[in-house]
C-alpha cells in the first residue's frame, strides 16, 4: 500500500508501484499457501493472477508435498467473468467460489477445474460456508490477495489470522482510492487488534507482519 494507506489510485489502476523486493516478498507468501483467494474486481484490474515462478520456491513446495502452484480461487457472486482474460490461459489450477446463480454461468466447463457453490439466503456468497468447503478440499492455508471488499468481509467474520503489509514510498490520496480493508469498516472499540510479529526495511519500503489477536 502507499504511505497513506491506499492499494490503488483514484481510477483503481493496477497497483504496480511496489519494488522488485516487494514482488519477491509476495511470491514467497503465495508459495507458502495451499490456495490463493481473490475477488473479481482484482482479477479484472490485472487480467491475470499471481503465480509462483521461482524454481527454488517450486522445489520448496515439492519438498513439502505440494504441487508447483497453489490453487487460484476466484470469488465472484455473479459469476460474470470475462472469458477472454489471460487468467484462463495461465498454467495454474483454477477454482471458482460463487453462488448458485453464478455457478450456472460456468456449467459448460473447461474454464475452472472446480466450481464451489456457497450461497446465503439473500443470494450472496456465504463466505463461512465457502471457507469450510475450501478447508475440506485440502486448502488449509489460504492467502487472500484482495480486493479490499473481500478482505473487509473476511475480517468482519474473523477469518483473517495474519496480515502482511508493504508500505511503499508514495502518496496516492483521494476519497475514491481503495484501502487494504474495504466494506463498512469497524468502530474503534470493536476493531480487530493486531500484534506486530516482524518489521523489516528494504531501502524505502517497510514490510510489516501482524497477527490478528484473538477476541475469545
Amino acid at each position: 500500500m502507499s504511505a497513506d494507506g491506499k492499494i490503488a489510485d483514484r481510477s483503481r489502476s493496477p497497483a504496480r508501484f511496489g519494488s522488485t523486493a516487494d514482488r519477491a516478498h509476495l511470491e514467497r507468501q503465495v508459495a507458502r499457501a495451499d490456495g490463493v483467494l481473490f475477488g473479481n474486481g482484482t482479477l479484472a484490474a490485472y487480467g491475470t493472477t499471481f503465480r509462483v515462478s521461482s524454481s527454488e520456491l517450486w522445489r520448496d513446495r515439492e519438498k513439502n508435498g505440494k504441487p508447483p502452484q497453489p490453487v487460484q480461487v476466484l470469488c465472484s457472486a455473479s459469476g460474470d467473468i470475462d472469458r477472454a482474460l489471460k487468467f484462463f490461459k495461465q498454467p495454474v489450477p483454477r477454482w471458482l467460489l460463487t453462488t448458485a446463480a453464478g455457478g450456472r454461468r460456468w456449467q459448460d466447463g473447461g474454464y475452472f477445474d472446480r466450481v464451489i457453490v456457497a450461497s446465503d439466503a439473500g443470494g450472496a456468497i456465504a463466505e463461512s460456508d465457502g471457507l469450510r468447503q475450501l478447508a475440506e478440499l485440502g486448502l488449509e492455508r489460504v492467502a487472500v490477495l484482495g480486493g479490499g471488499q473481500l478482505v473487509g468481509s473476511l475480517a468482519e467474520m474473523g477469518a483473517i489470522d495474519e496480515l502482511w503489509l508493504t508500505v511503499c514510498p508514495l502518496i496516492l490520496g483521494g476519497t475514491a482510492s481503495p484501502s487494504p480493508v474495504g466494506g463498512t469498516g469497524f468502530l474503534s472499540d470493536l476493531a480487530p487488534r493486531l500484534e506486530l510479529l516482524d518489521l523489516e526495511r528494504v531501502e524505502d519500503e517497510v514490510f510489516l507482519h501482524y497477527r490478528v489477536k484473538s477476541t475469545s
